[in-house]
């Protein structure tokens, strides 16, 4: 690395940590590229690899004032932030499937169907579970997840939000997104059970 990037980094640095919005800028489009492949590499999913980058230069806003150049370069200090970005969003992943996991091995219970479907005989009872099964099925992992979760381990959203490190505000949105789409699929039982 030339003494000249090196001065150039550091002034950047030195603009990100009195606010300037520009050196920000100028140090994402220095880094990003590099940091969005190590997050690929890391991560496996675009969606998830630029989440990171983001997240790593939102961190790097926020501490400019913690970069210390004796014990790493820039590009060093970002690399660092993006892997653990990246390592906390893999396991935060491979807790939600975990949790989605362990729900789907559940059957579904009383307060999942009545909240959909109430039930009036046995029979329609086993009916309509089958029926929540396969609608539960067509949500993504994340709307399935929190839902499972508030249902089957009867979390609050709170609770939920914490166990997967994810904005409270996220969680709400996934449930009823979720709910949503579970009535939609459902379509005529969902009416007829509060009709």
């Amino acid at each position: 690395m030339t003494d000249l990037r090196i001065a150039r980094e550091a002034a950047l640095l030195e603009g990100m940590r009195r606010g300037e919005h520009d050196a920000a800028a100028a140090l994402y489009d220095l880094y990003s590229p590099m940091l969005l492949a190590l997050a690929l590499r890391i991560c496996g999913q675009q969606p998830d690899a630029e989440e990171v980058v983001l997240d790593t230069f939102m961190q790097a806003w926020r501490d400019a004032h913690r970069y210390d150049a004796s014990r790493a370069t820039v590009a060093g200090w970002l690399t660092t932030i993006a892997r653990s970005r990246a390592l906390d969003h893999v396991r935060a992943r491979v807790r939600r499937q975990h949790a989605s996991d362990a729900a789907e091995q559940r059957h579904i219970d009383e307060p999942m169907i009545a909240t959909i479907l109430p039930a009036d005989s046995a029979l329609e009872h086993a009916e309509q579970g089958a029926a929540v099964r396969r609608a539960m099925a067509s949500l993504s992992d994340k709307q399935r997840c929190v839902i499972e979760l508030a249902f089957y381990e009867g979390l609050t959203h709170a609770e939920i939000a914490t166990r997967l490190m994810e904005p409270l505000g996220t969680i709400k949105t996934r449930i009823r997104l979720g709910m949503t789409r579970l009535r939609d699929a459902l379509g005529p039982l969902a009416v007829e059970g509060h009709a």
